[in-house]
């Protein structure tokens, strides 16, 4: 039977970076699969984990648990066929967990599955953000949670720990929680077992614009860019794709960064001085080269109010070196 473990947890709260901790860990002789569902299209985080030794199958477009469950069956079944011995799933930060466990344990993939825990990130600093705190799908994130895993306490403060451990204290049911910084956790949870819980339906959770198929956006014909937009759940989200050809100044992208005027950003886009890695929370900006580049750059920014897309992506375009 194929291990399963859900990994959870909102925007910016480091799923991707702790999916490569696990895969990097990952025991030889070991075959593993990862069905990661963004709500963008562009498709940031399957650029991020491929070439790391696992079969990967990318959902963009929207959320797992708002399309009727088909995309994630169709891929669900498509990684089964490879039989690997552990299947990492990682929803959309936006994503509700209901359907998706929901299906996970259905009597049709007893046969297939052994559902092990559900590992949900918190970062301590969304508790100060009253937007985040009221939002269902952050609160159902956690609910659902086997394991909390508190993550990015390098950036921390103390007023963060304060809440952590007040939140932790009001925690029902209590459930066990570790303090990390990069995702790093010991492999052993995920052999952690699953305790299934009567969570909450989502009251506001609508399909995001759906898309028809189950990679992220490609490059057609000459084309040397493209746009991507994508609307629900209260968000919109915005990506550009670019050819392995363009390289951008960092610099400038750095900036460009910076000055917008967003809730989130990620990409990972080709320099002269090589493929950085970046990614922005509430301006808390990051960014980091990568040693295996890939054969493209995306980017894609995802805020909660309208934005002016168009003034974004004509700064961005500057930003091009060729």
């Amino acid at each position: 039977m194929t291990r399963v473990n859900l990994i959870t947890g909102f925007l910016g709260s480091g799923k991707t970076t702790l999916l490569c901790h696990l895969l990097a860990a990952r025991p030889a002789g070991e075959k593993w699969a990862v069905l990661v569902n963004e709500f963008g299209e562009i498709g940031i985080d399957g650029a991020l984990l491929a070439d790391r030794g696992a079969t990967l199958k990318e959902i963009p477009g929207g959320c797992l648990c708002c399309v009727n469950g088909l995309p994630m069956q169709v891929g669900l079944n498509m990684l089964l066929r490879s039989k690997p011995d552990r299947l990492l799933i990682e929803p959309t930060g936006l994503g509700h967990p209901r359907q998706v466990l929901q299906m996970l344990s259905a009597p049709f993939y007893q046969a297939w599955l052994q559902l092990n825990a559900t590992l949900t990130l918190l970062d301590a600093r969304q508790l100060a953000d009253p937007r985040i705190v009221a939002n269902e799908n952050f609160r159902d994130q956690l609910a659902a949670a086997d394991m909390i895993i508190a993550n990015k306490r390098d950036c921390w403060d103390e007023a963060d720990r304060q809440r952590l451990a007040d939140w932790q204290q009001q925690m029902q049911p209590p459930r066990p929680l570790i303090q990390t910084e990069f995702g790093q956790v010991p492999l052993s949870l995920l052999d952690m077992p699953y305790q299934p819980r009567d969570l909450p339906l989502p009251h506001h959770h609508h399909p995001a614009t759906p898309t028809s198929g189950l990679a992220a956006l490609r490059l057609d014909g000459e084309a040397r860019w493209r746009r991507a937009l994508n609307h629900g759940q209260g968000y919109s989200a915005c990506g550009w794709l670019f050819d392995a050809a363009t390289l951008f100044d960092s610099g400038a992208l750095l900036e460009w960064v910076r000055q917008a005027a967003v809730d989130r950003i990620k990409g990972v886009m080709r320099t002269p001085e090589g493929t950085m890695r970046i990614n922005c929370q509430a301006k808390a900006l990051q960014s980091e080269s990568l040693a295996t580049p890939p054969p493209d750059s995306r980017i894609e920014i995802i805020h909660s109010q309208q934005a002016d897309w168009n003034r974004l992506q004509s700064t961005l375009l500057k930003c091009r070196l060729r």
